[in-house]
């Protein structure tokens, strides 16, 4: 089973599990409401918060209660209010119902995980595509560190930067490499000629590469570090475009 496949599942037992509570509790069935809840709540805030923070204060507004909340009746009883044995004045509001409140808070709630578990695909996959971001961006601020000491090494560590971004870019359009371990060469014709980057892209992917072998074989010119900062800037502009 996939990482994807595990939170796929995780997700859908949490929307049972809640699904069940939730009718259970209109049955007026449950043994432990309180326990059980406060349970499936504390799994439940954190996937919402992971994966769909837009949703993430709504989703607590059905529970927590709201500290400006100026009176307590319809639109402003939450489940926390029931939890803690609150419920409105019966003298203003006879014919309250404070599990009817508890169930249309609660349903809205699965409403909210069952949305998330639908549009999961892409939430994993911005997600994916964030932390990738930022280990890239983690990897070129290393190679400017590194270009101070040794520009060859700092060339070599962007070489296998750009390599890796080509390669999930080729997996991304699905496109099929023949070598195992393919060079930026490549990587780079294949992406040009399934029109996945244009004439003036591929130039400067060619570029790139050109510099990026100085680096890494062993040859009596050394790489200067004027070449390698404009092998690192183009790494900074291919990963920011190319996709």
């Amino acid at each position: 089973m996939t990482k994807r496949d595990a939170i796929h599942k995780e997700l859908e037992d949490l929307y049972q599990e809640g699904a069940k509570l939730a009718v259970a509790f209109q049955k007026k069935e449950e043994k432990q409401f309180q326990y059980d809840y406060q349970r499936w709540y504390t799994k439940a805030i954190k996937a919402i918060a992971v994966l769909a923070s837009d949703r993430h204060p709504e989703f607590r507004a059905y529970y927590e209660i709201d500290p400006k909340r100026k009176s307590l009746g319809y639109g402003t009883y939450v489940i926390q209010d029931y939890i803690k044995g609150v419920a409105p004045s019966g003298y203003q509001y006879s014919e309250f119902d404070t599990r009817e409140q508890v169930i249309k808070c609660f349903f809205n709630e699965l409403t909210i995980l069952n949305a998330i578990r639908e549009r999961i695909d892409s939430v994993l996959s911005n997600i994916e595509g964030e932390l990738y971001a930022e280990i890239q961006d983690g990897e070129i601020a290393v190679a400017r560190q590194l270009l101070k000491v040794s520009p060859r090494a700092a060339g070599a560590l962007v070489g296998v930067l750009i390599e890796g971004h080509l390669q999930k870019v080729a997996n991304t359009h699905g496109l099929k490499i023949g070598k195992k371990n393919p060079t930026i060469a490549d990587l780079n014709d294949p992406l040009k000629a399934a029109s996945v980057i244009d004439t003036p892209a591929w130039r400067k992917i060619s570029f790139l590469a050109d510099i990026r072998n100085l680096c890494s074989h062993k040859k009596e010119v050394e790489p200067t570090k004027e070449q390698v900062e404009e092998l690192i800037q183009g790494a900074e502009w291919l990963t920011k475009n190319v996709f």
